[in-house]
């Protein structure tokens, strides 16, 4: 099946998920509205007491640079510092966010609680009369990393050693490239239907990592990772450069498979986002990379200007 065919029957998955989706939010959005109105019958209104201009300041205002509404992995939800914190503390966007560390965009794609959830966010929206500006996603690391990670590779003494292409193929090309598909063409199913309008879509491919072994917080006991190293030093690969190399080229596949959905004709509204040598791999790159896989609080500021520089393009 030539991955034409494929995309196709992708984009029409995920619009029948969207569509199951909104019939069942259309069943609880009709419950909501009659519980609404069995509690305004009998009830005074009041105007609500005005807001002292103090505590208006002191959240930085009313103005916005725009409603984002955002799904993906930890590059949008790590603790302290993160793209969605920085876009709207360093950037002035508000963001209402259904993003969850660890999620893979598998789970994205084919579990309607988050497709529902997602849902409900732009539900939320539409009640204040708001337009979302963008939408944000981000996923593809968690399916490429951890434990799979070590499949990707050949042995290092093997006489194919380096990456498997046929693996590589099948979980990028293939897995991922169809999720991603799957996952877009619901969520703008959704807000066509919802919103009545195709809304942009930023999606982003990830930087160049140094697979050193650090995880969150050392990844000491039951915190997450590294999810690179294992499988290097699994294969027989201990020279560092070796590893910047392959891993290098497994961003460089990522890469392309995100340029490659969003050159064809049904997402023309997608954007994507090179973040490619926003970080350092240099001999200094711990200060831009706080493990294998998230960057620093100052990387994340980096990561972050490339995705605003985007936005400041939309209308």
């Amino acid at each position: 099946m030539d991955i034409r065919t494929i995309t196709r029957k992708a984009e029409k998955f995920g619009r029948q998920q969207a569509d199951e989706v909104l019939k069942f939010r259309t069943r609880e959005l009709q419950r909501r509205s009659k519980a609404v109105g069995k509690a305004a019958r009998g009830v005074k209104v009041l105007s609500s007491p005005p807001i002292s201009g103090k505590f208006i300041r002191a959240v930085g205002g009313i103005s916005s640079s725009g409603i984002l509404v955002a799904e993906g992995d930890s590059w949008f939800d790590y603790p302290l510092n993160d793209i969605l914190r920085l876009l709207e503390d360093h950037h002035g966007y508000d963001v209402e966010s259904v993003a969850h560390k660890g999620d893979r965009v598998e789970d994205m794609a084919y579990g309607l609680g988050q497709l529902e959830e997602f849902t409900r966010r732009i539900e939320k929206l539409l009640r204040r009369n708001i337009i979302p500006k963008a939408i944000l996603l981000s996923g593809g690391g968690n399916d490429v990393a951890g434990t799979e990670f070590s499949v990707m590779v050949n042995h290092a003494r093997s006489p194919i050693a380096g990456l498997n292409k046929s693996v590589l193929q099948g979980v990028i090309d293939e897995r991922v490239y169809i999720s991603y598909a799957t996952i877009l063409s619901a969520i703008t199913r959704l807000c066509e239907q919802r919103l009545g309008q195709r809304i942009p879509i930023l999606v982003h491919g990830y930087d160049y990592s140094v697979p050193d072994g650090r995880g969150f917080w050392g990844g000491w006991g039951i915190l997450p990772g590294p999810w690179l190293e294992p499988g290097f030093r699994e294969k027989g690969y201990d020279d560092m450069k070796i590893r910047i190399d392959l891993t290098k080229q497994m961003i460089d596949r990522f890469n392309k498979m995100l340029q490659n959905i969003v050159d064809t004709t049904s997402f023309s509204h997608v954007k994507y986002i090179d973040l490619r040598n926003s970080l350092s791999i240099g001999s200094n790159y711990k200060k831009d990379w706080a493990n294998e896989l998230h960057p620093t609080e100052a990387g994340f500021k980096r990561i972050t200007n490339r995705f605003a520089a985007v936005l400041d393009t939309l209308p």
